[in-house]
């Protein structure tokens, strides 16, 4: 709905005796548009959908891979598997928010803002694990799964509440998060910019404590001449040196974000479109960075590259040995005979 549209239909509620007057309308349209013509919005609408579905399909194949090879299923990728999760849903609930449909523009508004929150504590979490094997020499973090659900869960349902106080939705900008009040602003910046560089600010000073352990302790591993050593903790810093970029993925999509939130408070009803554009860009690629960083490790390689050795397998036994059984039955058979075999002993 473009603002003319909007003080169009809203002036015919002032002349049927309705509503403020017509300069306050047009006010009001504006301040919600925040100065950006329907061309720029309809850009910025562009950019949130190409990016939300890029998220969601990186997203969704990170969870799919949880859900189909059970190998993965250990804590430290079941941690990864409920970022990418959050991630998932935040992404659909942004491409599905519809800004002139008052029920779909609060269902974007609070799912959106929920998973979002979720999706960078549970990085919070992952780094929390990290530190706690590595640096505290700790074995228990599988024992504190409840805790990290209730954490994430809780702060999230907790900031989502908060959100709701001060809303005035303008409803005429991409999201359904656009505020025309300073209150509501406000609000929106306490309850997920601050909480999100807290978890940029832990995240960055715990990788640092990791990273440096492991290169102390690589360095009195060459001091005894421990090649054993010396050779794992080369494999470990090679994986940990990615984990340390980790902190600037969350940076990378929010920075232009929390300046043009800034900007917006300081200024009202004169955004800038350039920084619009990066600042609805980068959130949506959240997803996908992350699903990149944590989802595509070594471990999911792996099991992708060995279901499709045995898919190739099966294929070629079945094109050139059709009277050949397959694995799974010559498996099955042996597991048969071997309980026959206890049956009769």
């Amino acid at each position: 709905m473009s603002v003319v549209s909007w003080a169009l239909l809203h002036l015919r509620e002032i002349w049927s005796g309705k509503g403020a007057s017509v300069g306050d309308q047009i006010a009001a349209a504006m301040a919600a548009a925040g100065g950006l013509t329907a061309g720029d919005r309809k850009v910025l609408a562009a950019v949130n959908l190409s990016a939300s579905t890029l998220s969601l399909v990186g997203s969704a194949f990170i969870v799919l891979c949880y859900l189909l090879f059970k190998e993965l299923r250990k804590f430290s990728f079941t941690l990864i598997f409920f970022l990418a999760l959050s991630d998932m849903l935040y992404s659909f609930f942004t491409i599905v928010g519809d800004p002139s449909n008052g029920f779909f523009c609060y269902a974007q508004d609070y799912s959106a803002h929920f998973f979002c929150v979720a999706s960078f504590l549970w990085t919070t979490t992952i780094a929390f694990t990290l530190h706690r094997t590595v640096v505290r020499h700790k074995t228990d973090v599988e024992d504190l799964g409840s805790l990290f659900h209730l954490y994430v869960w809780g702060t999230s349902l907790a900031m989502t509440v908060v959100r709701s106080i001060g809303n005035d939705y303008g409803r005429l900008g991409t999201w359904c998060w656009t505020e025309t009040a300073r209150t509501g602003k406000a609000i929106h910046f306490i309850t997920f910019y601050i909480p999100l560089w807290g978890a940029i600010l832990y995240n960055g000073i715990t990788y640092f404590q990791v990273i440096r352990t492991l290169k102390n302790l690589t360095q009195m591993a060459v001091g005894m001449s421990d090649q054993s050593y010396q050779f794992g903790s080369r494999t470990d810093m090679k994986a940990l040196k990615r984990w340390g970029y980790y902190p600037l993925i969350l940076i990378g999509s929010w920075a232009f974000g929390t300046i043009n939130r800034v900007h917006d408070f300081i200024n009202p009803g004169h955004r800038l479109f350039w920084l619009s554009v990066l600042d609805v860009g980068l959130a949506a690629l959240m997803g996908l960075f992350n699903s990149i960083a944590y989802g595509l490790n070594s471990s999911v390689r792996r099991a992708i590259s060995e279901r499709l050795d045995l898919c190739l397998q099966e294929s070629t036994r079945r094109r050139w040995f059709p009277n050949l059984p397959s694995r799974q039955s010559q498996q099955q058979a042996s597991e048969l005979v071997s309980l026959k075999v206890e049956a009769q002993q």
